[in-house]
């Protein structure tokens, strides 16, 4: 693309270009869509898609049945999968099937969320600084205004209810939810057919990956009736044809400022980059020793190397020349425009420069900010945060630091700490050991943080001791910890928590300043994008925040190595790699399970595999429903290509495009391959 057409792309204020942007239900770009592709959702199109869309931890699912019924990706439910599995019962790797509803697998701890509604507290935040507050005066009001106005929703809702921030603090909503807490596991299929071609095909395509799983939601012991759920589809979608993306995704940062931009290429993600490659080397060699150190570190190492290659592309997408002039080039105009306005110039016009210098003060601090902590033990990390808890509850509520002074705050905190269970002992003892090497290595051993963890012992010996003489391993110790008196954990002499009690004393003095820095972000933040509201009002979408999001677009190729792309792949090519490689190569990637093996002469070849489109998104729309125009689910997100990753910042229309599994492969491999006519017949089902 010429540096001309790539600017007009990035230029987010200056109007949208192809099918940019996760737009929030009550802001949809409905005359945009209407004249483009013939069709824009009325309301009752949107509640339906709405309620039966849920959020997982860091993904999301549909309901696709009256009996509860939900569909999400594979990769996203991995960990839960891993959770049920054991020894004998190897779930991620040979698959499971329920034999019908009495078979299903309780999920311990999986909670699912629907959004029921939304509530747009924008003016009671604007009015909750008064003239004159610092911006650490005014972060702290805002705060509290808005703790109290959750805790009454929740009051007047029943409901668990989150507040959202978007366009930069710009617009404060709250979100009210509906938790399922009682979900099983229905069907999920083998790792080697949900992540065919393992982390190689990873981000690419074409791509041939049977990449979803079901769950179920019960309430009160009985299979739960959502009051609406998706239809699946009569036919896939076709080239050309309009699909709707409904999801949760993650964070962007395409409103984020220049500066922004500049401190994550030049400091905080080769920071990151750094550590994920050290980490997922170590969880390389653990793995090798043996198929149960496999099966152990299949979910971890899943979700590090795919953050691993993120952030790989996220550094590229920065360092691209033409990309991040077009970003200048697009914060100059709206700078300028504000600089025209005597107002918005009081208000903003110093903004940038702020933003600047609080990113200079990050990055200064970003090495401590990263090492200083739990440091890849679960069980460090729960004792942290159960010290931090139990510091603040035992000072007046006044005196208690941001995050710790209402009652809904502090439950979330515990409820979350309740949820924490401790890894294998053998894979906790491995990344732990890693951690602690990589902070020795990165802070120097005389630092006070390193010191206070190894006690001048090698980092795997330290990690034993330590692992081998707490007790918070014991489910019963950690909760009798958690719900006693606060004195019960500041007095404890179990060696782990000791240990997290020397090391909040270094953490607090990081945190003060990272919440100084973050409220001169926010304030700055929030002016700029009030002004950005100033000139071009809501015609831009706010920046992703793992709330509900609808993104169009249509089944579109897309150029690369000298051709085009083919917009689907089918059952044909999937066998057809499987061959080309055959089952040895490069650590088995592209080996199938012996199943599809054998009904390989069941499957239409012609049948379509994954497709692509041209939708907007990002990580948390792992498991988004794809849709048609009437509603029914044609595909199941599950990934973008290589040249997607850049998109936390812009979005290039030309080459973004979202990878799907075609709901008609789904439906073929549950009866052809799975045998399970069952679950066919409940999602066809009118």
């Amino acid at each position: 693309m010429k540096p001309a057409a790539l600017a007009l792309a990035l230029a987010a204020f200056a109007g949208l270009h192809a099918d940019e942007g996760m737009w929030t239900f009550d802001n949809l770009p409905l005359a945009q869509m209407k004249a483009k592709y013939g069709f824009a959702p009325d309301a009752a199109w949107l509640d339906h898609v709405r309620l039966a869309t849920v959020r997982f931890p860091g993904g999301t699912g549909s309901f696709i049945s009256r009996d509860g019924l939900v569909l999400t990706n594979h990769h996203v439910g991995h960990g839960w999968i891993e959770k049920v599995s054991d020894a004998a019962h190897d779930h991620v790797a040979n698959g499971f099937v329920a034999a019908d509803s009495a078979h299903e697998l309780k999920v311990p701890g999986l909670e699912l969320a629907t959004l029921m509604s939304m509530e747009d507290v924008t003016g009671a935040m604007a009015r909750a600084a008064g003239p004159g507050a610092t911006d650490a005066q005014a972060a702290a009001a805002r705060q509290e205004t808005l703790a109290r106005l959750v805790q009454e929703a929740q009051a007047r809702t029943g409901l668990t209810c989150e507040p959202v921030s978007l366009y930069q603090g710009g617009q404060t909503w709250i979100y009210a939810y509906k938790i399922h807490k009682d979900v099983r596991l229905v069907m999920a299929p083998e790792y080697g057919i949900a992540a065919f071609g393992k982390d190689w095909d990873n981000f690419s395509f074409p791509r041939h990956d049977l990449d979803f799983s079901l769950f179920r939601v019960y309430e009160n012991g009985l299979p739960y009736h959502p009051p609406h759920h998706l239809a699946w589809t009569g036919s896939g979608p076709r080239y050309g044809d309009l699909t709707l993306v409904v999801g949760h995704p993650g964070r962007t940062s395409r409103l984020e400022t220049l500066a922004q931009m500049e401190a994550e290429r030049d400091t905080l993600i080769p920071l990151r980059i750094r550590s994920l490659d050290r980490t997922r080397k170590a969880l390389h060699a653990f793995e090798a020793t043996g198929p149960e150190q496999a099966r152990l570190a299949s979910g971890v190492l899943l979700g590090l190397e795919n953050s691993y290659k993120v952030y790989l592309n996220e550094h590229v997408g920065l360092k691209n020349k033409d990309a991040m002039e077009g970003i200048q080039r697009a914060e100059a105009d709206l700078r300028a425009a504000v600089a025209k306005d005597p107002v918005l110039q009081a208000q903003a016009g110093p903004s940038w420069d702020q933003v600047a210098q609080a990113m200079a003060r990050r990055c200064g601090s970003a090495k401590e900010d990263f090492y200083v902590g739990s440091r890849g033990s679960r069980l460090l990390d729960f004792a942290l945060n159960l010290v931090g808890l139990q510091l603040e509850v035992a000072k007046p509520a006044a005196r208690r630091q941001a995050g710790y002074r209402t009652d809904t705050e502090l439950e979330k905190l515990r409820a979350r700490l309740r949820r924490t269970a401790p890894q294998a002992p053998a894979l906790e003892a491995a990344l732990f050991t890693e951690a602690l090497e990589e902070a020795r290595d990165e802070l120097g051993a005389g630092h006070p943080f390193v010191a206070a963890v190894l006690a001048g012992q090698a980092p795997a010996v330290a990690a034993q001791a330590l692992l081998k003489a707490t007790r918070l391993q014991d489910p019963a110790f950690r909760t009798a910890l958690l719900e006693g008196q606060p004195a019960l954990t500041l007095d404890s002499t179990d060696p782990m928590v000791a240990l997290a009690r020397r090391i909040e004393a270094l953490v607090q003095p990081l945190r003060k300043e990272r919440e100084a820095t973050q409220a001169i972000l926010s304030e700055h933040g929030a002016r700029i994008a009030r002004a950005r509201f100033q000139v071009r009002g809501t015609s831009v979408y706010p920046d992703a925040t793992f709330t509900l999001r609808l993104s169009y677009g249509a089944v579109e190729t897309y150029p690369a190595n000298g051709t085009l792309v083919q917009p689907f792949t089918t059952f044909g090519g999937l066998f057809d790699r499987a061959d080309a490689w055959g089952p040895e190569a490069e650590d088995h990637s592209w080996q199938l399970p012996q199943r599809w093996l054998d009904r390989r002469g069941k499957l239409d070849p012609r049948t379509h595999f994954d497709f692509i489109s041209s939708n907007d998104i990002i990580g948390g729309n792992s498991g988004s429903p794809v849709l048609a125009r009437s509603g029914e689910l044609v595909g199941l997100a599950f990934d973008g290509n290589i040249e997607s990753n850049a998109g936390r910042f812009y979005f290039d229309p030309r080459v973004n495009r979202t990878i799907s599994v075609d709901a008609g492969a789904i439906l073929a491999a549950l009866e052809q391959v799975y045998d399970a006519g069952w679950l066919v017949n409940e999602i066809t089902r009118k």
